[in-house]
């Protein structure tokens, strides 16, 4: 009998390095709102996107002439062309640009993870055509939530489990490690209307104050892009399918 893949959740970054495999493909996963940004980014017509973890990194890229967007605390830093808002990577002037992002919990994870196998980006908007991709890879799948500061948040717990439930449940070359079992259940009390099971929720919350409710219905709607933004060396590239 074939020895089946398996497909595990991450709930932070904190908590990578017990779970890294050097075989496994690692999803990075910060629905609200940074992997759902570059997901649109790239959809919108941008070359490549440099992920950097620290504003320090950012402010040099801006100083040689990158367009930058950077975003703390859910806020669009000032001296920044973007923040954080899907919305903000939908203008003409990204088409063909290098752009440079950095962000309070995304571009971290991204950094976490940059030594695997290979590294991916996930959000609602490109899940059907991530889910397909990954079927067909015959590698195990590491889902790596971006989390708030280190911490569990259920935003991207809940999307992790979406595509550990769609890759355990759509084929039998995988089967669950404990926090895509977690994960899993947490899907399927929420998979009826998750914008409604996650509006009490930390950063929900957070971004409601902040009057970013559009930017979070947004980050909810599935499908709205088949690009799979996946890392090469320094940069985010779309995947050739």
């Amino acid at each position: 009998m074939k020895k089946k893949l398996i497909v595990d959740v991450c709930l932070s970054p904190y908590l990578y390095p017990v779970y890294h495999k050097e075989d496994s493909i690692v999803v990075v996963i910060d629905i609200l709102r940074a992997t759902s940004a570059m997901c649109t980014a790239f959809h919108h017509g941008a070359d490549k996107i440099i992920p950097v973890a620290t504003i320090e990194e950012a402010t040099e890229y801006k100083k040689q002439g990158f367009l930058v967007g950077a975003e703390r605390n859910g806020i669009a830093l000032e001296g920044f062309d973007f923040g954080n808002s899907p919305f903000s990577y939908t203008t003409e002037k990204i088409k063909g640009q290098t752009i440079v992002i950095s962000t309070t919990n995304g571009t971290l994870a991204i950094e976490a993870s940059r030594n695997a196998y290979k590294v991916v980006i996930g959000a609602f908007t490109n899940i059907t055509a991530l889910c397909n991709w990954l079927k067909l890879q015959n590698r195990n799948v590491l889902l790596l939530c971006s989390g708030w500061k280190n911490r569990i948040n259920l935003e991207d717990t809940l999307f992790a489990g979406a595509i550990a439930s769609l890759l355990l449940n759509d084929t039998e070359l995988f089967k669950s490690g404990d926090g895509a079992l977690a994960a899993g259940f947490l899907y399927s009390s929420a998979r009826e209307n998750p914008y409604k099971y996650l509006r009490n929720s930390s950063h929900t919350e957070r971004l409601a104050a902040l009057g970013l409710k559009k930017d979070i219905k947004y980050c909810f709607a599935l499908d709205q892009t088949t690009v799979i933004p996946v890392l090469e060396g320094k940069y985010l590239v779309k995947l050739s399918h």
